[in-house]
């Protein structure tokens, strides 16, 4: 075990916003695609996985769609009907049953989804109907992705307003706060970016027309549960999901974080680099934005031990948010105290059915 000053800061509390945190080892939101069919609702063995893994600082819990057109994989849980609060405040009574602390990550994928998984089989929504060119797993079987709505001006709150039912949803399920997803080229980052964004509307155009959805999502969660309770992802520079990026990186995403500084909201949650391809601090300034926020900076995106206790250390970040090492290790926080061997994740298990590769990683 690497005793001393290096190791002890990534396993100390942290407070972010008004959660309290036992340590700095937090875990990233990681779709698994086993709720219940038909109903998206969590289920006891949603609930198994979870408790787990409640030796994290604080789980961000897999993306959960805020409605119906939210959906684009099958087997992703929702968190606005009444069932599926049921099965979300089981799972945030055991975590916190055993001292842990967990935020609900709240998600509409837009054009990332098929008519297959729609309402009516309607076409997915996006802010500019540009077809994203990828496949979609159906009921059906893997589909191409077709082109989708850009969506009527007035849509645009109509969604917000999924946005704040979901957040009181997961309020009345226990939730210690949410996290608003816009990240991974999903609805917001496509309304961010004026690569998937050609709007000429309120909603298109200009920086400040670009950021007004995800800051409108941002403040029906506050209005839900107060600004120390939300959290945002942001992805400034990943191409998931074929999401260009945007001509002025630097430009939007500084923008936004300085109107998210202005809201106090507890937490960003950066991925740092394109995701799950390579880690990398180019193409943003990640240390100027973590300055100009204020807030906590959770860091994300292929860290590893000895990267996020430098990290931690140097007060580069607030906290490490680890996603594959988490869905192999139930006990990480453990595990990368003793620097004791990893179990490796097995991809094939990933969005499986069932309790193989999902709750059957022993710990140690």
């Amino acid at each position: 075990m690497a005793e001393g000053k290096i190791s002890a800061r990534l396993f100390t509390t942290v407070k972010v916003g008004a959660i309290d945190c036992a340590n700095r080892v937090f875990m990233a939101p990681l779709t698994r695609c086993r709720s219940t069919p038909g109903t998206d609702a969590p289920n006891a063995l949603n609930v198994e996985y979870y408790v787990q893994r409640a030796g994290a600082g604080l789980i961000v819990s897999e993306a959960t769609q805020i409605s119906p057109q939210g959906k684009g994989y099958m087997g992703a849980p929702g968190i606005y009907t009444r069932e599926q609060e049921a099965g979300w405040r089981a799972i945030t009574d055991a975590v916190h049953a055993k001292g842990g602390k967990i935020v609900a990550q709240l998600w509409h994928v837009g054009r990332i989804s098929h008519p297959d998984l729609q309402p009516g089989g309607a076409l997915p929504v996006a802010p500019s109907a540009i077809n994203a060119g990828l496949f979609t797993t159906t009921q059906n079987g893997k589909m191409a992705q077709v082109t989708p709505r850009a969506l009527e001006t007035h849509e645009v709150a109509g969604i917000v307003a999924d946005y704040r039912h979901a957040a009181q949803t997961a309020k009345n399920a226990g939730f210690d706060g949410v996290e608003i997803h816009a990240a991974n080229g999903y609805l917001l980052e496509q309304f961010l970016r004026d690569s998937t964004n050609r709007r000429t509307d309120e909603y298109g155009g200009s920086i400040a027309n670009r950021l007004r959805f995800t800051l409108a999502a941002v403040d029906a969660a506050i209005e839900v549960f107060g600004a120390d309770r939300v959290g945002i992802r942001l992805s400034p520079v990943t191409l998931a999901n074929n999401c260009p990026l945007d001509s002025n990186t630097e430009a939007v995403y500084g923008a936004l974080v300085d109107q998210l500084a202005a809201r106090k909201i507890a937490f960003i949650h950066f991925i740092e680099g394109n995701t799950q391809v390579e880690h990398t601090k180019s193409g943003f300034d990640f240390a100027g934005a973590r300055q100009r926020f204020g807030g906590t900076y959770i860091a994300n995106n292929g860290y590893t031990r000895a990267m996020a206790l430098d990290a931690v250390e140097r007060g580069a970040v607030d906290a490490v948010a680890f996603g594959r090492p988490f869905l192999a290790n139930p006990d990480l926080p453990k595990r990368l105290l003793l620097d004791a061997p990893l179990n490796e994740p097995n991809p094939k298990t990933f969005y499986k059915p069932g309790a193989e590769g999902y709750t059957d990683y022993p710990a140690l």
